[in-house]
């Protein structure tokens, strides 16, 4: 089928592998730099792995936007990706889990949560960088804990006041919390990777039984 060729030649293309990267990138500073630093909503332990497999997608498509024509970079690329979506739907499960006993007042459901995080392959991450990967709340708790003293602008004051209940993507409904975002962008990556390694697979396959 022509669109399984076209998707297969696309990955030979680094715009396919940047995108990847700049998707990574974007969600774990949108993560940062608004929910955190601009919203005041403190991460928790399941919330820096989440932007741990953030980062893994961004890593995997620096590695295949540096040449995706050769085999090597491109399964790791695939590899890393791969893995930082698997992990990231992970993470968001767990924390949808806890996210659930919080908010029904079950303290007992909530575990799985550590000030101490433990990121995978022993990486320090909170100790190399403790503004972005050290988690400072307690897991289910979305809303803005705002700093004594902190003079919030209209726009900051509006969207604190509007998150004050938790995050919740429609707040007036409270439909889709943030974890359930994250559980959703996840699984979308995790698709189209598969699709996309499927169908260059299956051209591969293909180019290896022509004569």
């Amino acid at each position: 089928m022509k669109w399984i060729e076209k998707i297969a030649a696309l990955q030979d293309r680094r715009i396919l592998w940047i995108l990847m990267a700049v998707i990574g990138i974007g969600l774990a500073l949108t993560s940062f730099l608004v929910f955190q630093r601009w919203l005041y909503l403190r991460p928790c332990e399941q919330c820096v792995y989440i932007r741990f497999a953030m980062a893994c997608i961004a890593v995997g498509g620096a590695v295949g936007a540096v040449n995706p024509r050769v085999l090597v970079l491109k399964l790791a690329g695939y590899g890393a990706a791969v893995y930082g979506a698997t992990k990231g739907i992970d993470y968001s499960l767990t924390l949808i889990r806890i996210g659930e006993a919080y908010r029904s007042g079950n303290l007992f459901g909530v575990q799985g949560c550590s000030a101490e995080p433990a990121f995978p392959f022993h990486l320090p991450l909170h100790s190399w960088f403790p503004a972005t990967f050290l988690p400072t709340e307690d897991c289910g708790v979305s809303y803005p804990i705002i700093p004594e003293g902190a003079v919030l602008s209209p726009m900051q004051k509006y969207f604190t006041d509007l998150y004050r209940d938790g995050w919740y993507l429609i707040p007036s409904r409270q439909f889709m919390t943030m974890e359930q975002c994250t559980l959703l962008c996840f699984s979308l990556i995790l698709t189209a990777l598969l699709i996309c390694l499927i169908c260059w697979t299956i051209v591969q396959a293909g180019n290896r039984r022509r004569p």
